[in-house]
């Protein structure tokens, strides 16, 4: 893959607003993500030292996989922003530790570029674990929430 491909790859990514973008041509593939200025930067390199452009996680370290939670389903960020476990300052949160939830339930708000998204539970259960601090910057696939099924 050309490198002129991968920079307008890039500049589509910070024009159009979403978070990643993964292309394949042939035996080859590239993964452009704003969680993290390390998949461009490993694409150059990768680019010029071997004429063939490929990422992934393990050779960026743009993502560092977590130990799988015993306790029960990790709710991971689906985008880089803001946690905020309420709609507005001052408000409740969304969902507190030991209470019950069902799929669909917000379960918080991650800003991104001015956007507040709701993240909602892909399942029922009880909140075990929450794994960020409200107003915290959280990243691509970052454990959120461990919700243990009922």
């Amino acid at each position: 893959m050309d490198i002129r491909k991968v920079k307008k790859l890039i500049e589509l990514l910070e024009e159009s607003g979403i978070s990643e973008i993964e292309i394949h041509e042939g035996e080859e593939s590239v993964r452009v993500s704003r969680a993290s200025a390390a998949p461009v930067a490993g694409v150059s390199l990768m680019a010029q030292a071997q004429g063939t452009v490929s990422t992934t996680a393990a050779e960026t370290g743009a993502e560092q996989e977590s130990p799988v939670e015993a306790d029960g389903h990790v709710v991971r960020a689906p985008m880089v922003g803001l946690f905020y476990e309420a709609a507005a300052p001052g408000k409740p949160a969304f969902v507190t530790l030991g209470q019950t939830v069902r799929k669909g339930d917000v379960l918080c708000v991650i800003e991104a570029m001015k956007i507040m998204n709701q993240i909602e539970a892909d399942v029922g259960g009880v909140i075990a674990k929450i794994q960020v601090e409200n107003g915290d910057p959280v990243e691509y696939g970052q454990p959120l929430f461990v919700i243990r099924e009922a």
